[in-house]
């Protein structure tokens, strides 16, 4: 993978990663589309990036972040998170197993687009409108719903919005819940995959991500130019979603991934 290849990986992370449809379906349907080989330190790679989206949001809503005088805001993003941990730790190799195949992420693309349309009828007269109206159970329960992006294609964003729908947020307070909330489930797994996780274990050569990284300067600087693109495209990519969402719901990203999902179908089934 050379740079130009990162940076637009890192384009379509920043793009998708906050919206309702999953950006890691759509940074392995890039490297796929690009021929890149799926490697140790591309997957890595696609992890790792998470962290310029992290940025993005702490940076949108730096005000929220360091409220101190609002420590009730912590208490609920740390609770909210926990589910991500454990269930993510425990399933981490049965997810890797899943990652490289598009065929069946095509499919979670399709299926949760047609979810996607149904969500606003579903939940109708909202009584949250915003972070302080969200309970330590409302935030857990989120928290929960988090997990189901667990199946690549599915979207963290989507899983975690709708969730927060379902505890009767509106869709501008489960958004924005959903961005708070991406921060510590990111970086609890950008932190996994860099210096915890071993990587490459059935191969001869298994290695630690931050290894991989420092492994020569064209892997430095891919890791770093993709971070600081990453953040910049996100923290576009967040503002505009809001605007998105508040006015148009979720049909046009329903519609989205149903047409892409279909799309790439035909592509992985036919012509790969």
């Amino acid at each position: 993978m050379d740079l130009i290849k990162a940076i637009i990986i890192a384009i379509v992370e920043g793009l998708t990663e906050y919206l309702p449809i999953s950006s890691t379906a759509h940074m392995g349907f890039t490297a796929s589309l690009m021929g890149l080989e799926e490697t140790e330190f591309l997957k890595m790679f696609q992890v790792s990036i998470q962290f310029g989206a992290i940025l993005s949001v702490v940076v949108a809503y730096w005000k929220k972040f360091f409220d101190l005088n609002n420590i009730q805001f912590y208490f609920k993003l740390a609770f909210a998170v926990v589910p991500a941990l454990v269930l993510g730790y425990l399933f981490d190799d049965k997810i890797e197993a899943v990652l490289g195949n598009q065929i069946a992420i095509s499919s979670v693309l399709v299926l949760g687009g047609i979810v996607l349309l149904f969500a606003d009828k579903w939940f109708k007269n909202p009584k949250i409108d915003d972070e302080k109206g969200i309970t330590i159970r409302n935030a857990v329960t989120i928290g929960f719903w988090q997990c189901l992006a667990m199946m690549p294609g599915t979207s963290r964003s989507a899983a975690s919005i709708i969730g927060g729908m379902a505890q009767g947020l509106t869709r501008k307070a489960a958004a924005e819940f959903s961005f708070f909330l991406a921060v510590p489930t990111m970086l609890a797994v950008t932190v996994y995959s860099v210096f915890v996780k071993t990587w490459g274990k059935e191969t001869a050569t298994p290695q630690k991500g931050y290894e991989m990284i420092m492994a020569s300067q064209d892997h430095i600087m891919i890791f770093i130019v993709g971070n600081i693109v990453a953040f910049i495209v996100a923290l576009i990519a967040i503002k505009a979603f809001i605007g998105v969402l508040n006015k148009y719901g979720f049909k046009p990203w329903g519609w989205y991934r149903i047409f892409v999902g279909v799309a790439l179908l035909i592509y992985f089934y036919f012509f790969k």
